[in-house]
């Protein structure tokens, strides 16, 4: 029985992660400041006996200090996260990011505590040369477009995590994030999939940004929970980077038809014709000059080799499950 603290554990990912380890018979604490994290997202376990709950930030020394002294591993999901919030509100995404990062890794030094440090895709930035080794290199475009002062923050993340690895000797493991899906996931910040489905079931049309062939790969949550959780019990993760997603890649535009084939299976409001999938250009959906990724798509060869790990569950299937949650 470990106890573990989640950071951002009120968040589509962070929750799911806690149900996970309660029925592994794990403790659990979370905190969250609820800045995108949601109440309804972990009301299935506030009455569990082995769950503790708190609204705070990150930042809150006296409330982390406390925490962190009483917790086994620190799995920090806390971010600002979304392409939308990214390009809105860029010093809210830098400094919840970097200075949140720093805190919990100053508590957790202090007491000598694990971290797995949630880090992501877009760290990648405009490399095109995939799929992504956790070695590649990076590309990112300049600092006058804010749509990379995410990657550029969770960059300053791992530094500051494998630093702290390094030179402190601090149990610290990094594990990349691909496009990441599932019940709870909230299109409010940009997220594609929740945006389409909810679209598709009111019988809107469903907004495809730039030409639709860009290409993502989308991993179920409950496969992305399970690489976290056996990132965190093995020994030889510890000093490393991980990429977690799957390598199944499907076009933006097929992806928007997928949805709207399940949602029309169950009972959402068709849309008829040509007008169901509209396409607009990025400057109208975001900023004017605003740059993508053409293609993201993980190596999961090291997270296979050191624990085994490979996601199981089709694309088709979560996707119904997210379209029969929204209903």
């Amino acid at each position: 029985m470990r106890h573990a603290l989640i950071t951002g554990g009120a968040g589509f990912i962070g929750s799911h992660l806690a149900e996970a380890l309660l029925r592994r018979g794990d403790h659990v604490t979370v905190v969250d400041d609820l800045s995108t994290g949601r109440l309804e997202n972990i009301a299935g376990v506030m009455d569990h006996a082995g769950f503790r709950f708190a609204i705070e930030t990150v930042t809150n020394e006296v409330v982390m200090d406390r925490l962190v002294s009483e917790c086994d591993v620190i799995f920090h999901l806390a971010a600002a996260v979304g392409v939308e919030l990214i390009v809105s509100d860029p010093v809210r995404v830098i400094e919840t990011n970097v200075l949140g990062t720093h805190a919990v890794l100053t508590v957790a030094n202090r007491y000598r505590k694990k971290v797995l440090i949630a880090s992501t895709s877009e760290i990648y930035g405009k490399n095109s040369e995939v799929p992504f080794g956790e070695e590649d290199d990076r590309l990112l475009g300049p600092t006058t477009k804010a749509r990379w002062s995410y990657a550029t923050s969770k960059a300053v993340d791992e530094f500051l995590g494998l630093a702290y690895h390094r030179q402190k000797g601090l149990p610290i493991v990094v594990f990349r994030l691909f496009n990441t899906i599932g019940p709870r996931q909230t299109g409010q910040y940009g997220m594609v999939v929740p945006r389409f489905a909810q679209r598709a079931l009111r019988g809107e049309a469903l907004e495809v940004y730039g030409d639709g062939q860009q290409s993502r790969c989308f991993c179920d949550v409950t496969d992305t929970v399970n690489a976290i959780i056996g990132l965190s019990e093995h020994p030889g993760a510890v000093g490393q980077v991980f990429n977690v997603g799957s390598t199944e890649e499907v076009t933006i535009l097929d992806l928007a038809r997928k949805v709207l084939a399940i949602a029309n299976e169950c009972g959402g409001r068709h849309v008829r014709g040509a007008d169901r999938i509209v396409l607009v250009p990025y400057d109208q959906a975001y900023e004017a000059g605003f740059e993508d990724m053409r293609r993201r798509v993980p190596s999961t060869r090291k997270i296979r080799d050191a624990i085994g790990w490979a996601p199981t569950i089709p694309i088709e299937q979560t996707l119904r499950q997210i379209v029969l949650s929204l209903q």
